[in-house]
């Protein structure tokens, strides 16, 4: 299946790779919103939170490639976790260009108290534990072959 199946004139949604993906993407991110309500974090700071706590502090630009954001969408959620205490902003004396983001005791704290977020979304995905590797490491492989396109302009 390429995703593009047509019968006749029009596209038919249900040939469609795009919407499945959209569809369970959007429903996976809403069973998050429950668990993540106690961390005060919506799913996109979830996933900032959890590249700083994996691998310290790092430059806008860094996470960004790490998360698949652009500047303008992270912006605005760096600031408000800077806000509610759980990162730091800073830019470097000598590049004011860079934003450089680091957690702070409170956001090094809220790591124990997001351990429990992976077991409660257990199961929110009705597969099997093969089927689940499966179509990570799958979507992983689009995803790396996205991002080899993207740079080589294609």
């Amino acid at each position: 299946m390429n995703g593009t199946q047509t019968h006749g004139a029009c596209p038919r949604l249900e040939d469609q790779l795009c919407f499945p993906l959209y569809a369970c993407a959007k429903e996976v991110v809403r069973q998050y919103r429950e668990p993540l309500e106690a961390l005060n974090l919506t799913y996109t700071q979830y996933l900032v939170m959890m590249v700083l706590w994996e691998h310290g502090g790092m430059t806008e630009g860094e996470l960004g490639r790490k998360i698949h954001l652009n500047s303008g969408t992270l912006a605005p959620l760096l600031k408000r976790l800077d806000k509610v205490g759980y990162i730091h902003r800073t830019r470097p004396d000598n590049n004011e260009r860079k934003l450089f983001l680091s957690l702070t005791e409170e956001g090094e704290k809220l790591k124990e108290k997001a351990t429990h977020v992976p077991g409660q979304m257990q199961g929110c995905i009705p597969l099997s534990e093969d089927e689940l590797l499966l179509l990570r490491d799958l979507l992983k492989r689009a995803l790396a072959g996205m991002d080899v396109r993207m740079e080589g302009g294609i």
